[in-house]
């Protein structure tokens, strides 16, 4: 790839971009981004990533090996309108946006161009993201392993039925910021509880860390691992019962199925 281009400058392209950057995946000179008229936020990603920033959504798209729709969703309709004369049937169209069909976005383009869509997560800027991706009905295996390939790396990479983006983008898309919301209630428990917030800090985050690798290196079940931890009678168990009197389970639950139903919205 000889140019990869923005469309979108919001959080999760600036993951995207950074995990680029950092992973040295493509020169930074050959990344570009647009978005609809903040010209203060694409200078602060130029200075942050010595990257290419501009208004001219022209010279942005022309020429781009892949193009990246990382807009609003509300925004997607009128961003493509703009650039979609500029658009060659020859460019990767790739979609970060949440809800949004290929068959939209093929629709609206009004060409053959080839279109995948994906799903990842802000972890990108640090190589973790966990990505789901699904191709429209005029990209090949091809785009797909391009897609793929540089998706891998900035994190994990799982191929799914378009139908199963919903869910995907409910589970893992918005998945980070459940997690950090249970490490807001334990922050604040720790500090009412006197304890110094950088210790808690560290003893938090290497705790969901070394969770999440139990998960990927053992291969057990989630299920296997908490029965494992808890003694019975012991602290994990008193913990775990008042999980279960105010229906953690049930919460976690419905709120992934509130993002997902948020997600059909979207589309619509």
């Amino acid at each position: 790839m000889e140019k990869v281009s923005f469309i979108g400058a919001g959080s999760m392209a600036e993951a995207i971009i950074a995990g680029l950057v950092n992973k040295r995946v493509i020169a930074t000179q050959q990344i570009y981004v647009t978005n609809k008229e903040n010209e203060e936020r694409l200078e602060q990603l130029e200075q942050a990533y010595n990257i290419t920033g501009t208004t001219d959504k022209i010279k942005v798209v022309q020429d781009a090996d892949v193009i990246v729709i990382a807009t609003k969703p509300y925004d997607v309709v009128d961003a493509l309108n703009d650039v979609k004369t500029y658009i060659k049937e020859d460019q990767l169209v790739i979609s970060v946006v949440a809800g949004i069909s290929t068959e939209l976005i093929e629709n609206t383009l009004e060409k053959k161009a080839p279109v995948i869509r994906t799903m990842p997560n802000t972890s990108a800027a640090i190589g973790y993201s966990a990505t789901a991706i699904t191709k429209g009905k005029f990209a090949t295996d091809t785009h797909l392993s391009i897609t793929e390939k540089l998706f891998e790396a900035i994190g994990t990479v799982s191929i799914v039925k378009e139908e199963k983006m919903h869910i995907v983008t409910a589970l893992s898309g918005s998945g980070p910021a459940y997690v950090y919301y249970l490490v807001e209630a334990m922050e604040a428990v720790a500090r009412a509880e006197g304890l110094d917030e950088t210790i808690a800090k560290d003893l938090i985050t290497q705790t969901i860390i070394g969770a999440g690798n139990m998960l990927k290196e053992t291969n057990e079940q989630a299920s296997t691992l908490r029965e494992n931890v808890t003694s019975p009678n012991g602290t994990t168990a008193a913990g775990l019962a008042t999980l279960r009197k105010y229906q953690f389970k049930e919460a976690i639950e419905n709120c992934i199925k509130n993002a997902k139903q948020r997600s059909i919205e979207l589309g619509e």
